[in-house]
């Protein structure tokens, strides 16, 4: 098993027509749990943040994995640092989360086996469907569709319609995927983050349907990945202690440097630099497209997750190690919220 997967799997466990990729899973239709509105407020602090995105209602949206008895939940917090939580049912170990075509925000229920919806005002919707294993990565695809990862070895794509229509999909290039992202050409790009004997790849669905695997040049356990501004596919490797950079033609380069450790999710930023959460090294980071490196610590960064952009201009990023929320500046500032 490799790192990245061990650290979902730690986190959990201490707190506790198939033409696209060769085979369609049968049984893949979807049932929808219910609507339902979840409690908001409660529990009384965050637990094991995640994964973070910018809403569409200009506040942050994350993923608590929650713990022992308790199933977490999906949480808000305002640039001004207000934070509301919704638990309940239908939240069941959510990691990935994303904004959907339709609004709304949509997320994994790894410990659930499960994608979730939530809009901005607390409703829930749940949807299972035979075949879907430890869903980790999700994003929102270039045709109106919200597409996720499922991680259980040796793992699948799938995607889901904002009406709920379930396709899962496997292909022998899956080899524990975990991170997921639209590509600028309507494509879509996965991080496998490999097995005890492979070091994992970089992957990609055409437009055509047909999917490529990149396995060299460096690529040594990828997992958060995201387009830059120069329209390449920026990601981390997790292992490897680099980030990657990927052509869609599937050049590659990778860079290395000291401010680099145990990399885990990049985004970009508004200031047209690539941003990185160093999860052992607890900094965040940033990347110029040609390569240039900064590290910056602060007070509160501890076991840093998920990152993104926020609508203030700023970076906001998941402490899973304290159990917060973190704020940086573009001139390296940090505030922490829990």
């Amino acid at each position: 098993m490799r790192p990245v997967r061990a650290l979902v799997i730690a986190c959990l466990g201490v707190l506790l027509g198939g033409l696209l990729f060769g085979g369609l899973v049968a049984g893949s239709p979807a049932s929808a749990a219910g609507d339902h509105r979840v409690a908001s407020g409660h529990p009384a602090t965050i637990r094991v943040p995640t994964s973070i995105t910018s809403g569409p209602d200009r506040s942050l949206w994350f993923t608590s994995l929650g713990g022992k008895d308790d199933p977490g939940s999906v949480d808000q917090i305002t640039t001004g640092g207000k934070l509301t939580l919704y638990t309940g049912r239908g939240i069941d170990g959510p990691v990935g989360i994303t904004v959907g075509p339709d609004g709304a925000l949509w997320f994994t229920n790894s410990i659930g086996n499960s994608v979730g919806r939530i809009t901005t005002k607390g409703k829930v919707t749940t949807y299972t469907a035979r075949g879907i294993m430890d869903p980790i990565g999700i994003t929102s695809g270039p045709l109106g569709e919200v597409w996720f990862t499922n991680a259980y070895s040796p793992g699948s794509f799938g995607l889901i319609t904002t009406s709920g229509k379930i396709t899962l999909r496997t292909s022998s290039d899956m080899d524990d995927p975990v991170g997921v992202v639209a590509g600028p050409d309507g494509t879509v790009w996965v991080t496998n983050a490999g097995t005890k004997t492979t070091k994992g790849s970089i992957a990609v669905l055409s437009t055509n349907g047909k999917i490529t695997a990149y396995s060299s040049g460096g690529i040594d356990e990828p997992s958060g990945l995201t387009v830059g501004p120069d329209k390449a596919i920026w990601f981390t490797n997790y292992s490897g202690n680099s980030i990657g950079r990927i052509t869609s033609e599937g050049v590659g380069k990778i860079f290395t440097g000291k401010g680099i450790d145990a990399p885990f999710s990049i985004t970009t930023g508004r200031d047209g630099a690539l941003w990185f959460t160093n999860y052992s090294g607890n900094s965040i980071g940033r990347i110029t497209v040609n390569g240039k490196l900064t590290k910056f610590l602060g007070t509160g960064i501890e076991g840093p997750t998920g990152i993104t952009s926020g609508p203030d201009g700023a970076l906001w990023f998941t402490n899973s190690g304290n159990d917060s929320i973190g704020r940086i500046t573009t001139l390296g500032k940090v505030t922490n919220y829990t």
